[in-house]
C-alpha cells in the first residue's frame, strides 16, 4: 500500500494500480523499455491490474513478460470504470492515455494521464490529477511518492 497525505489536497491510501496497456505501457503492441522492472518493484506496494482491448493482438506476450494476466476489455470505457469501482475506487490509482480511460480516471482516487508516443486524449488530460510525459515518469511517481506530494500539494 502507498499511504500518502498531500497537504491541501487529500489523503491517499492506494492498494491497486490499474493500467491501460496500448499507448500507456506499450507502443504498437510492444512493451516499452523500463516498464517491467518498475512494475516488478511496484508489485511489492500495489496490486497491479492491466486493462486492454488488445488492439494489436500481442497481449499474451506482454502478460508473459510481466508475469501478469490482463483483463480484456470488450465494452469500452464503462467496463474500465466498472472494474475500478469493483476494486474499491477510493484505493485505486489509474494510468492511461486514451479517451476510453476517462471514466476510470474520474472514479479513481488518483489518476495519471500518460503523454506517450501515441499522445494523450485532451479529455483525459483535463480530468487527470497528474499528467506525465511517459509511463516511466508515471510509475516513478508511485515508486517515489514524495514526488506526488510535491506535485499535488496546495
Amino acid at each position: 500500500m502507498i499511504d500518502l497525505e498531500i497537504p491541501g489536497y487529500k489523503h491517499l491510501r492506494l492498494e491497486h494500480l490499474v493500467l491501460d496497456v496500448n499507448g500507456t505501457l506499450a507502443f504498437d503492441g510492444k512493451l516499452l523499455v523500463g516498464v517491467q522492472p518498475r512494475l516488478q518493484k511496484l508489485q511489492q506496494l500495489l496490486n497491479i491490474h492491466l486493462l486492454t482491448a488488445d488492439t494489436h493482438g500481442k497481449q499474451a506476450s506482454i502478460d508473459t513478460i510481466l508475469g501478469l494476466k490482463a483483463h480484456i476489455i470488450t465494452q469500452g470505457s464503462a467496463e474500465k470504470a466498472d472494474y475500478v469501482q469493483a476494486l474499491g475506487a477510493e484505493n485505486v490509482v489509474t494510468m492511461g492515455n486514451g479517451a476510453n480511460d476517462v471514466a476510470m480516471s474520474e472514479c479513481a482516487a488518483l489518476s495519471i494521464a500518460v503523454l506517450g508516443q501515441e499522445g494523450a486524449a485532451g479529455v483525459l488530460i483535463r480530468t487527470a490529477d497528474v499528467l506525465v510525459r511517459d509511463i516511466g515518469d508515471g510509475l516513478d511517481l508511485l515508486l517515489f511518492p514524495q514526488r506526488l506530494r510535491a506535485t499535488l500539494r496546495r
